[in-house]
């Protein structure tokens, strides 16, 4: 028979985590572990950090004219600092935008006008269809040169992708090839994974952002992003507006039958 010192005591607990003062008597003998502390402060400190952060950039995305309809607004030297720092970015990318549209390619010059070009930044080529038929090479034609002009300090570049490649499939038109430092580091076969014939300028923006050419809180990114926004809120709106009316036509339409 074993001593009565070795002899386990089965101790009742309820909850541990129970604020009861049996539960604090047997944490105090070190019987049960310490209550873990409670999430709640760290959420409500996370909560107060986000509405904090999402308070100062309120402002990100918005251009010069938007800030100057602001002025009744906000404070004026809040609203002033947010100003310069507009200026200055549109000053720094001014410097940088050297290119500003679309460069056609020929394949003796595709080493020095693509690969060693993209030492200097990345370069984006679009292996197009030499077929009008193709409707995702047009609409990434057309986003090509509103890229190239939006975002002048980034080299675009075209080529029909027969020229490029001899016997490239036209199935795997368009095709969409990202260099840097003299490699490819991105490549898109079709717009299948980036919308389809419905890509946008949000898709493009979004390769932008991930192979590097620019930041995610560059303004031109985040100022089209927050248009998508607005316009998918009143799209929303409408369309529970014109629900709506469309109820009370059904209800009245029922009406006239009683």
């Amino acid at each position: 028979m074993a001593a009565p010192m070795d002899q386990r005591i089965a101790v009742p607990i309820d909850d541990p985590n129970a604020d009861t003062e049996w539960n604090e008597i047997l944490r105090k003998h070190k019987i049960i572990p310490e209550k873990p502390p409670s999430p709640t402060p760290m959420i409500q400190e996370a909560i107060l950090e986000a509405r904090r952060l999402a308070h100062e950039n309120r402002l990100e995305g918005k251009d010069l004219s938007d800030l100057d309809s602001l002025e009744d607004e906000e404070d004026e030297d809040f609203l002033e600092s947010y100003r310069q720092k507009r200026l200055q970015e549109l000053s720094a990318l001014s410097k940088k935008s050297i290119h500003g549209s679309v460069y056609p390619l020929s394949k003796p010059d595709y080493q020095r006008d693509v690969t060693e070009a993209s030492n200097n930044g990345p370069v984006f080529v679009h292996l197009a269809s030499s077929l009008s038929t193709n409707v995702e090479s047009r609409v990434l034609g057309q986003l090509w040169r509103q890229a190239a002009e939006e975002y002048g300090d980034i080299k675009f570049c075209e080529m029909p992708a027969n020229r490029a490649i001899e016997g490239y499939p036209e199935k795997n038109c368009p095709t969409i090839l990202v260099y840097k430092n003299g490699d490819i580091v991105k490549q898109i076969v079709t717009l299948m994974t980036v919308g389809g014939p419905r890509m946008s300028m949000l898709e493009l923006d979004n390769l932008l952002v991930e192979v590097g050419a620019v930041k995610e809180n560059d303004m031109r990114v985040l100022k089209r992003r927050r248009e998508a926004e607005d316009a998918e809120e009143e799209r929303i709106v409408n369309k529970g507006i014109k629900s709506s009316s469309d109820r009370r036509k059904q209800d009245d339409d029922d009406n006239d039958w009683d």
